[in-house]
């Protein structure tokens, strides 16, 4: 069973920056893949990035691509969401979501995850 835990929210002025960090247990040797979501207020869960373990390539969501980096560290099995120059408009509860495979495809879809964190909540405000 894969455990999923996210940290690094909280409020932030625009223009500061963010780090979360997902943290994923139970994943095998070859890693979990893993994505990034949001839900603000009053919206849909949107897709944010997303890390392919085995390839270890990085996917961002274009309306955040300027602002917004996803990695992965191998030896802390952690992938993290560094977030640069926010807006109000990124307020949101971030939710990190995982695989047991290593591999996600584009990384996109929900559907691609099987297990999710309670989120963090990002508040940003001017």
């Amino acid at each position: 069973q894969v455990q999923v835990m996210e940290s690094g929210g909280g409020p932030a002025k625009t223009g500061e920056s963010l780090l979360l960090t997902c943290t994923a247990s139970g994943c095998s040797s070859s890693g979990c893949a893993r994505g990034w979501f949001r839900r603000a207020p009053g919206k849909r869960r949107e897709w944010v990035a997303g890390f392919d373990w085995r390839s270890g390539r990085a996917y961002v969501d274009i309306s955040v691509k300027d602002r917004f980096t996803v990695s992965g560290d191998n030896d802390r099995n952690v992938v993290y969401l560094q977030m640069d120059n926010l807006r109000p408009e990124d307020t949101a509860v971030y939710f990190c979501a995982a695989t047991a495979r290593s591999g996600c495809g584009d990384c996109m879809g929900p559907y691609e995850f099987q297990y999710w964190g309670q989120g963090t909540q990002v508040t940003v405000s001017t």
